[in-house]
């Protein structure tokens, strides 16, 4: 395979391939597999290899979709598929790419012209009525990565049987060399492709508005940080077109730039990332600091606190919003009795407690956003429920529907809104997060990643994943195990030897309930060669919290290693 790319791969990879020709593990690892392929895509580091993504590997899959659309008829090829593109290294090229393709097979295109949030594209399929959508982005991932995520008609990522039908149509391609895609110039001539931004811009900001609850004082200042993303002109829109005036861009980090030049990670989940956000926020005094990773579907959310800055977790900024909008729509009399909230099962039970104080019931999925929209759609076919808001730890939120994929846009807005209306009643996020945990109880939730790289990596997470599988775990850190839900066999296993049918789809996932309350639940990352460990405690008080999550955390980590 290495010399098969040495013979046909494109010029650009010539000297990659040469560096590592004489080291055989380098070579495996570009080239031990395809880049997997499933309902989020694919993501993966960026160069030669079928194990890489670069000009093949984009081809090939656009190939997959431009023939499962061909195998839908002719109506599906002219609905077509909106391509937007984050601000990553490629990105734009990849979307040009993807477009090429389709056209070869006479399949309509919408390209953004500039790089605009996954959340819009979302947005976009369902406006312009399109077939599918496709997003170049490797989202919150390290700058050596990027992917290609493709989402169904209704704006939401890929169902397993599409994602499925996707890659039987790749494995059909005889050699990934020939994948025939009209270049740029043949691509504008041949009437297959029209770039789009402004209609949609507008119809999206439009959407944006209606999420606004009030025409209340809007004097917040904020700080705002696009990480070199994406997020940049739609978030500050809207933010002005709300009547917060008072936003202050962090402007180095406003330039586009896929190097991500001022942070070690794009990610607003990461500490590090709010330094230049933080020190501008500092001088000119800011209440608010938000940051948006570089496709603009995650926020991170920084709270002045007395004299320096907190920032908050995917987890408090959840239960936060779903308070404020609860508690809103009670106060309008626009709470509906049916009304239900998402959650993912290594999210925050803090959230599931405000819900009830609502008479709103919590409905979990499966890790992953696309299990949440799977779950709007399913509300508005029956009617059982009306959403009213969905959220993950790893800082994702979904306030409107008009999006089926988390979106970072919306919820600035409606973090501002938010910090406002308490600002007018003397309180700060902190007041209000400090309440419900006296309210309800002191919830603490941690994540453990544990990163292995490489097919030897592979191996040892999937190696992990079975030693607990395999073991009957009685107590963790000292407190007693009363049931360990197995989803990849579907069932749940009570400590008095009992087992239950679990209703969510199988997958690779582990959840332990300890005998207090606490709960600890390991996957392998879906996006990155990781080992993930969520934990999560429930205490009377935040002393209590703080050292039961310490102890799980250290036994977890003695455990893993």
């Amino acid at each position: 395979m290495y010399e098969l790319w040495r013979q046909k791969a494109n010029c650009i990879y010539e000297d990659e391939l040469l560096e590592i020709a004489n080291n055989k593990q380098a070579i495996e690892d570009h080239f031990y597999q395809l880049v997997p392929f499933g309902t989020g895509g694919m993501r993966g580091k960026l160069g030669a290899g079928t194990n890489r993504i670069n000009i093949h590997t984009i081809r090939l899959v656009a190939e997959g979709l431009a023939r499962q659309i061909e195998c839908q008829g002719e109506a599906a090829k002219i609905s077509g598929v909106v391509i937007a593109y984050d601000t990553r290294h490629f990105s734009q090229e990849f979307a040009y790419e993807t477009a090429g393709v389709l056209a070869a097979h006479g399949i309509q295109s919408y390209v953004f012209s500039e790089s605009r949030p996954t959340p819009e594209l979302s947005f976009a399929i369902q406006y312009l009525s399109a077939y599918a959508g496709v997003v170049i982005t490797a989202s919150h991932n390290p700058k050596e990565y990027n992917g290609f995520k493709v989402y169904g008609q209704d704006g939401a990522q890929l169902t397993p049987q599409l994602a499925d039908e996707v890659f039987e149509h790749m494995k059909t391609v005889e050699d990934i060399f020939k994948v025939h895609a009209l270049t740029k110039d043949e691509l504008f001539t041949s009437g297959y492709c029209i770039e789009v931004l402004e209609k949609l811009d507008d119809a999206y900001n439009a959407a944006l508005k209606t999420l606004v609850h009030g025409d209340g004082k809007k004097d917040v200042n904020i700080v705002y940080t696009p990480l070199h993303g994406a997020g940049l002109v739609p978030t500050k829109r809207a933010l002005k077109e709300a009547g917060f005036t008072n936003v202050h861009i962090v402007n180095e980090q406003a330039i586009q730039d896929g190097d991500f030049p001022t942070v070690k990670y794009p990610n607003p989940e990461e500490t590090l990332s709010f330094e230049m956000g933080i020190a501008l926020g500092k001088k000119v005094g800011a209440e608010l600091i938000l940051a948006t990773d570089p496709d603009a579907d995650r926020l991170g959310v920084a709270t002045l606190n007395v004299d320096h800055y907190q920032l908050l977790t995917g987890n408090q900024l959840g239960a936060l919003l779903l308070n404020y909008i609860l508690s809103t729509k009670q106060r309008l009399g626009t709470l509906p009795l049916n009304g239900a909230m998402l959650k993912t099962i290594v999210t925050s039970e803090l959230g599931t407690a405000i819900a009830d104080s609502f008479d709103i019931q919590t409905i979990n999925t499966l890790t992953g956003f696309k299990y949440i929209a799977e779950k709007i759609a399913e509300f508005e076919t029956t009617g059982e429920h009306s959403f009213l808001f969905g959220y993950e730890e790893s800082y994702g939120y979904l306030a409107g529907n008009f999006v089926r994929d988390k979106d970072a846009v919306q919820i600035a807005l409606l973090t501002a809104e938010m910090v406002s209306y308490y600002k007018e009643q003397k309180l700060s996020l902190l007041d209000v997060l400090n309440s419900l945990y006296q309210q309800h109880g002191y919830y603490q939730e941690n994540l453990l990643s544990f990163t292995y790289e490489g097919i030897v990596g592979q191996k040892r997470i999937a190696n992990i994943m079975e030693r607990f599988r395999n073991k009957k775990t009685i107590e963790i850190a000292g407190i007693k195990v009363i049931a360990k839900e197995d989803y990849k066999v579907g069932f749940m296993y009570l400590v008095n030897g009992e087992k239950q049918a679990l209703s969510l789809p199988k997958t690779d996932v582990l959840k332990y309930r300890l005998q207090d309350g606490s709960w600890i639940c390991i996957r392998p990352s879906g996006t990155e060669p990781k080992c993930k460990v969520y934990i999560g405690v429930r205490k009377d008080s935040e002393t209590e919290a703080f050292e039961a999550i310490n102890n799980i955390e250290e036994y977890m980590i003695k455990i893993i290693n």
